[in-house]
């Protein structure tokens, strides 16, 4: 998981940019959505996808008012538009593996937008299958690094975490995708308050990157993440801080 910290940092930053454009709302609005249109229905209580999507949303400050019409245009009661989840894979810079999760109401110019970003980085789009298996699900739950860490791993493993990872700046308590919701709210309950929550995909074969094609990596997540479909990137990219530092 070494590396898990410095992406999150670059993802988070670039969070922290689309709240300023309000395109996270756009990108929550959707994820909500087709949550509650899940199995789970609209119910947040029976539908752990769509707590998760909700807690995000608050998170960036959605009106409560924002969510529930949300959630109600997706389950019928208003009307609303349809979005569907598509996942797209290929190659960035230097043989990086790369997936990026969208939700659309237009196939056609969800794969076009994607294609492009990937050809101005030099990369190219894949088959089905052609990197998933790289990847895997799991839920990361990240504290500041200056938290009692002896009662922090206690906490963790009393909630049915699998682990818990040190990085320079965080303690990343580690969950399956089924435990994540319990564990996450068992350690906010012991009175710990995370920095950032999710469930996300994670490679643990990593490709390390040089300074020339790390640098055309992060203008290539600069351009997944600006698209309007584009709802989630992962990568199996390895940046070092050095590099990180000198691109910032």
């Amino acid at each position: 998981m070494a590396g898990h910290s410095k992406w999150a940092n670059i993802r988070h930053r670039k969070g922290a940019q689309d709240a300023k454009r309000g395109k996270v709302f756009t990108k929550l609005i959707r994820e909500i959505s087709v949550a509650a249109k899940g199995s789970g229905g609209g119910d947040p209580a029976n539908n752990p996808s769509l707590r998760t999507a909700i807690d995000k949303a608050l998170g960036a400050n959605m009106k409560r008012d924002t969510i529930d019409n949300t959630i109600k245009k997706a389950i019928g009661a208003l009307d609303g538009v349809h979005y569907e989840e598509v996942r797209y894979e290929g190659y960035g810079p230097g043989g990086t593996a790369v997936m990026v999760d969208c939700l659309t109401d237009n196939r056609n110019r969800a794969v076009a937008d994607v294609r492009h970003a990937f050809s101005k980085a030099g990369g190219n789009l894949g088959t089905d299958g052609s990197v998933a298996y790289l990847f895997r699900q799991l839920g990361i739950i990240s504290f500041s690094a200056d938290i009692n860490e002896d009662t922090l791993m206690e906490v963790a493993m009393e909630a049915g975490a699998d682990d818990v990872v040190q990085n320079d700046d965080t303690w990343d308590v580690l969950t399956t995708v089924e435990d994540y919701l319990t564990v996450k709210d068992f350690i906010v309950a012991a009175g710990f308050t995370p920095l950032s929550a999710e469930i996300t995909m994670h490679a643990d074969i990593k490709t390390v990157l040089d300074s020339e094609n790390a640098e055309k990596m992060l203008k290539l997540l600069d351009r997944l993440e600006d698209l309007d479909d584009v709802q989630s990137v992962y990568s199996n990219a390895d940046i070092s801080d050095e590099i990180i530092a000198s691109l910032d």
